[in-house]
């Protein structure tokens, strides 16, 4: 963090993460409510507002021979989706989460909000290059599936078979247009959720965690 402007309300009511930042040396500056407003793209913000580094790290910092369990967002360019699979992929504890192709950046507004803080919990690295993420990958021992509402296997009978239990670079799509056939093609597997149910498919974050979830569990099996 550079710096924390911060409304003497919003001071009030965050009083641990203003002395954080004072005793860290970071420069605070009291702002009105309709400086906080400006700074701010929210609609009701909370008056604080910070400014901070980046968080993308480089992907061969991101995919270290050690990741058992990646999740890849390929083209996916609503930043509250993106966020939200952020989330997940912390929350299953997966090793890192990669932007590839045109996806949404990561520092997007929206995209830091919905990921609820996540964003500074695992390594986040993106590359406009799809195959350079799939070869670094695949050079740290990662097996790449792509989740697919029409691939031909589904989660539950891989799972049976043992598959999720190997290292897994989870590929996820757009919700609008999910993954390109060329795409899902160039992987080592594919996979799809089963609908037991009337719906016709998933969210694009639902998907993701059913996903990472059962990776999550057969790692600790």
């Amino acid at each position: 963090m550079h710096e924390l402007f911060v409304t003497e309300v919003a001071a009030e009511r965050n009083r641990e993460l203003v002395d954080v930042a004072a005793s860290s040396g970071v420069p605070i500056s009291v702002v009105t409510d309709k400086a906080a407003a400006a700074l701010s793209e929210t609609v009701t913000p909370q008056g604080v507002v910070a400014v901070c580094d980046p968080v993308e790290v480089s992907l061969d910092a991101a995919l270290t021979p050690s990741a058992r369990l990646v999740a890849v967002l390929h083209g996916v360019a609503d930043p509250g989706n993106a966020g939200t699979v952020v989330r997940v992929a912390d929350a299953a504890g997966a090793d890192a989460v990669v932007f590839a192709g045109d996806s949404v950046d990561v520092h997007n507004g929206k995209c830091v909000r919905a990921s609820t803080g996540s964003v500074f919990h695992l390594p986040i690295a993106r590359a406009r290059s799809a195959e350079d993420v799939f070869t670094a990958c695949r050079a740290a021992g990662l097996r790449l599936v792509a989740a697919d509402g029409y691939a031909t296997e589904d989660l539950v009978t891989a799972d049976l078979r043992g598959d999720l239990a190997h290292p897994t670079a989870w590929v996820f799509g757009s919700e609008a247009h999910g993954l390109p056939d060329e795409v899902v093609a160039s992987l080592d597997g594919a996979l799809k959720v089963p609908l037991y149910g009337g719906a016709e498919s998933l969210n694009l974050a639902t998907a993701a965690a059913v996903c990472l979830y059962a990776s999550a569990r057969a790692h600790r099996a």
